[in-house]
């Protein structure tokens, strides 16, 4: 055909045709053609001009290629009848006009199980400046005038699926409702061979029921609910809500935690803006820390930062004796240390401190506006190295005062023989401590006459200095504690990191090659811990770069006219057990403490609706609230105050950790009967809201009491393997409770949620 897809001109084609059928009876390619597409067309029938191609003046005709590529498909567009006949996300018609409604569509094509903080985006986006949701459509946002979100803890997926069989109490009898049909193929001769399994396996069913998380689209796209497929408590809600979504809690896969899903939602981030997206993007390494528009300094006592006794035990430090009220505790204490040879025998000292209160200086000897509150700060940090046996010994220590001059920087030679120095990251070589004469008993001497009971030692992960000292001190500051790490406890920041990130300075450098400098490690440590000072409790923690829901809304203006300044912002409300002003209820604009779910309830209808008087809540009610209900968690047993006590073990060696009260069977007739009047409160809120509200129900968690038992065992097994033998622990640890913890954490970690607006 040529480069330039030309043919004969049809004219030439034409006569060479007639050419053909003049010297011959035999059909020509194209009436062989033509008979193939049309086998109803005479054969002598011409050929029409409609039916000829495209010919251009010249005699020449264009030949199109058809591109290989195919064409986009669009969406056909609804018409206004499928719109107002489309569900919405509480299972009823799309209402005409401009009223806000909710839809799921598998066209969002969910990957995984939306998390606490979608939920809470999702009232951002509605209520102040928040993104729009990529896993729900929300039409007419803007209309929405009010936000409640309502935790329940206590329900789970398996509630609604019936994976958990509700013993119903009718006519005086108990009723055994028989669980749905599995929807997705698996039958109860399957399940029950898998429990089986289990059994044998020595792990409780409940343990590996919940069989990882995302493996199927089951495990995160929401469910419809359907009245005739929920137990009977749980029936109403299909009427309010159109799908029970599984909802993830945030935690850490690797070390097995369930972090705070209060944290989750009344916590939101600060949204940061373009430049300083493309600034984070040019940094490598740690980013540096910023305070945030809105952020305050608020200078704070150093005393406020000493580790608290549970701290010390959770980071391995060994107490100092005054940290224990009584003296049957302080035996209790000085039989475990000398079980762990940390006692005097084994060559331990403790500072010269009697009881806690002797660090306490005099309010007349304290200067105006002083940081260190009349106290004497000191930061130190330690060298270490390998000896005979596997421990670690004390090489080099250095302190430094709070005005950062050098008190102490020493070399120290083992007294057991050394077979590894560290030298890349200690800096210790062999000819260093050649000519060394100082043993550790020299430096506890000096260290005991310089740790008085008004001293706070400053390090970073102190308590394996401490150890390698073979001293404790009551007064500890651990710049590992007071500087979370991102993604919670029991992670930390190494010290480089911190000193990168906050005082944009780089230490250690010979890492790996020359060693660390204890003088400059202790130096980085103290100025850590000066700026937490200056700045406050608050800096260096994730409420750093987050802020309180209710003070992120509070900078949200209302759309409609306003009589007053302080009509146009937006204003929330906090409701719990207790005195939920301590906590995330500080910046609430009302905070109602309750003592059982039925005064939750009326609370939240006066915070959504307002006083009638106006004494307390003002008329109109406020724009978002948050409530929780604790009945069906208590329960439950999910609270972390009603966990059951781990009993002491037997004799006999067991892998597992039994609990000394049973939990409340879960088809026991109560827990149908708490279930029911849960759901009534649910209901009884519902009917309650204005018009154009967005209600939000959440569990926060899965069941975590699997998790918490299997915690409790670990902990234990650590504990006990640094001091016995495998033979002599009362609690293994090996990989099947492992995997088991694994599956217990995904299963704690996976709560449910319900959505809808009125």
């Amino acid at each position: 055909m040529g480069k330039n897809d030309r043919k004969r001109p049809h004219a030439q084609y034409a006569h060479d045709i007639e050419q053909d059928e003049s010297s011959s009876n035999l059909f020509g390619v194209a009436a062989t053609l033509a008979f193939i597409q049309n086998p109803d067309r005479p054969l002598d029938e011409p050929i029409t001009e409609s039916s000829k191609r495209d010919i251009h003046s010249d005699g020449w005709e264009t030949v199109e290629r058809r591109s290989k590529m195919r064409k986009k498909r669009h969406p056909r567009r609804k018409t206004e009848k499928e719109n107002e006949e489309e569900p919405s996300e509480n299972g009823k018609p799309k209402s005409k006009g401009n009223r806000p409604a909710l839809t799921y569509a598998e066209l969002h094509q969910l990957q995984s199980c939306i998390r606490i903080s979608d939920l809470q985006g999702l009232v951002l986006y509605c209520l102040a400046d928040g993104t729009s949701p990529q896993w729900i459509s929300v039409s007419h946002h803007g209309h929405v005038k009010k936000a409640v979100v309502l935790m329940v803890p206590g329900l789970e997926k398996d509630l609604f699926n019936g994976e958990i069989r509700l013993l119903e109490v009718v006519g005086g009898g108990d009723v055994d409702r028989p669980p749905p049909t599995p929807g997705n193929g698996t039958d109860a001769s399957t399940k029950k061979a898998e429990f089986n399994q289990d059994a044998r396996n020595g792990i409780d069913d409940t343990e590996h029921s919940y069989r990882g998380s995302n493996r199927s689209p089951d495990d995160y796209l929401p469910i419809a609910l359907v009245s005739d497929n929920l137990p009977t408590p749980l029936k109403p809600l299909a009427g309010v809500f159109g799908h029970v979504w599984p909802v993830k809690a945030p935690g850490d896969d690797k070390y097995y935690k369930v972090h705070s899903p209060l944290h989750a939602m009344l916590t939101a981030p600060i949204p940061k803006s373009q430049e300083e997206k493309r600034e984070d993007k040019r940094i490598k390494g740690a980013k540096p820390a910023r305070e945030g528009k809105y952020w305050e300094n608020k200078r704070t006592p150093i005393t406020t930062f000493i580790a608290s006794d549970e701290e010390l035990l959770e980071n391995e430090y060994t107490l100092h004796p005054a940290c224990f009220a009584t003296q049957q505790e302080k035996d209790r204490e000085l039989a475990r240390r000398r079980n762990a040879k940390q006692d005097k025998d084994h060559g331990w000292k403790d500072a010269l401190v009697d009881q806690l209160e002797d660090g306490d200086v005099p309010e007349a000897e304290i200067q105006k506006g002083s940081l260190t509150m009349g106290r004497t700060v000191v930061a130190m940090d330690c060298e270490m190295c390998k000896v005979e046996g596997g421990e670690m010994a004390l090489t080099r220590i250095s302190i430094i005062g709070w005005d950062g001059t050098v008190t102490m920087d020493e070399l120290v030679k083992p007294d057991t023989p050394i077979v590894d120095y560290l030298t890349p990251y200690s800096g210790i070589t062999a000819a260093k401590l050649e000519p060394v004469t100082t043993t550790l008993s020299d430096i506890q001497s000096r260290l005991l006459t310089l740790l008085t009971p008004q001293t706070i030692i400053i390090g970073h992960s102190l308590n394996a200095d401490l150890t390698a000292l073979r001293i404790t001190h009551p007064f500890i500051i651990d710049t590992s504690i007071i500087y979370q790490h991102p993604r919670g406890p029991p992670l930390k920041s190494s010290l480089k990191w911190l000193a990168q990130k906050y005082l944009s300075r780089e230490i250690q450098k010979g890492h790996g090659t020359m060693g660390h400098d204890s003088i400059e490690d202790a130096q980085a440590c103290l100025d850590l811990v000066k700026m937490k000072c200056e700045r406050g409790i608050k800096w260096g923690t994730t409420e750093a770069t987050g802020e309180s829901i209710f003070k992120r809304l509070s900078r949200a203006s209302h759309s409609g006219p306003s009589t007053t300044s302080a009509d146009s912002y937006k204003i929330g409300a906090i409701i719990d057990h207790g005195a939920p002003e301590r906590n995330f209820g500080a910046m609430a604009s009302f905070c109602i403490g309750c003592t059982n779910d039925e005064e939750v309830v009326d609370g939240v209808k006066a915070a959504v609706l307002g006083d009638e008087d106006g004494a307390i809540i003002p008329g109109g009610g406020v724009d978002f609230t948050w409530a929780r209900l604790r009945e069906l968690e208590s329960l439950r047993g999910w609270s972390n105050d009603n966990r059951h006590p781990v009993s002491k073990p037997d004799s006999t060696h067991s892998s597992t950790i039994t609990t000394s009260t049973p939990a409340p069977s879960q088809s026991s007739p109560v827990l149908a009967a708490t279930l029911s009047r849960t759901t009534q409160h649910v209901l009884s809120i519902h009917a309650s809201l204005p018009p154009c509200t967005l209600f939000i129900v959440y569990s926060g968690t899965g069941d975590p009491r699997d998790m918490s038992r299997l915690q409790e065992m670990q902990r234990r097994f650590r504990e006990e393997f640094k001091t016995k033998k495998w033979d002599e622990l009362s609690v293994r640890w090996t990989d099947v409770e492992e995997q088991a913890l694994r599956r217990a954490c995904a299963k704690a970690r996976m709560g449910v949620g319900l959505i809808c607006v009125t």
